[in-house]
């Protein structure tokens, strides 16, 4: 890795706590691989030999059942994938695909393993990753269950523009298609939505949103703490996002 990859690696969340020691025994036999756009790294159902940390690039992390298929979120840099699935050793419960060229490190998953039984202070920063995890799954099934389609995008549109800074213009990060799985609905059931935001003030123009009425639309959404992910630089917020939606998924 180069030297600037490599001190993103180790400021996540997962590697932060640990000593030069433990850290090189994790990342010692792990290799950095570049991936061509399109390619699948995972198929449900496989067994899970690496866990996979995003240095550059993007993933999609979807589901199949039934010939139907869901994405369940986007991952970003520096973002770690599949940490629950090594830590018990078990299969995907997920597909992994690379959306954009992208360079992954790999590191086996017996690695991992090894690393916990001897090192309780990496085995507490996993337990507490894979906590952070678990929240951010209560928090996508609460926004999934206890809201309609119009209220999940509002609440949406109000985190996209917190997380840029307040600003009333700004661009969805995913095409329509993406974004109406990501929140748990069909592609015209996303269209009738953005339409019954218009009286909310919500005006869109591709992919770019501008947010004319905020309180109006704040109203209609009315944010949780209890649902919605931190935005602070607590150890569950940065469990929480690095994922997209919910940083649950990257963990399964």
């Amino acid at each position: 890795m180069r030297p600037g990859d490599s001190e993103r690696v180790r400021s996540l969340p997962l590697f932060a706590s640990l000593d030069e020691r433990s850290y090189a025994a994790i990342t010692g036999p792990a290799f950095l691989q570049r991936f061509p756009a399109n390619t699948q790294l995972l198929l449900e159902g496989d067994p899970v030999d690496f866990l996979y940390v995003l240095i550059d690039g993007q993933v999609e992390l979807s589901g199949t059942w039934n010939d139907k298929d869901t994405v369940l979120t986007i991952l970003r840099p520096v973002s770690t994938f599949i940490l629950a699935a090594v830590v018990l050793d078990a299969v995907a419960l997920m597909g992994a695909r690379v959306l954009d060229r992208s360079n992954i490190l790999m590191i086996p998953g017996e690695a991992i393993r090894a690393r916990m039984a001897e090192d309780a202070a990496f085995a507490v920063a996993v337990s507490k990753e894979l906590s952070g995890c678990y929240r951010g799954l209560v928090r996508t099934i609460k926004n999934q269950k206890l809201r309609s389609g119009v209220e999940r995008l509002a609440n949406y549109l109000l985190q996209l523009h917190a997380r840029a800074g307040g600003a009333d213009l700004f661009s969805l990060p995913h095409e329509k298609r993406i974004l109406a799985s990501l929140l748990g609905m069909a592609p015209e059931n996303l269209s009738r939505a953005f339409q019954a935001l218009k009286p909310y003030g919500v005006e869109v123009n591709g992919s770019d949103v501008h947010l004319r009425l905020v309180a109006d639309l704040r109203r209609l959404a009315k944010p949780d703490p209890l649902i919605e992910k931190p935005f602070d630089n607590s150890h569950e917020a940065r469990a929480e996002y690095q994922a997209e939606m919910s940083a649950a998924w990257r963990s399964a």
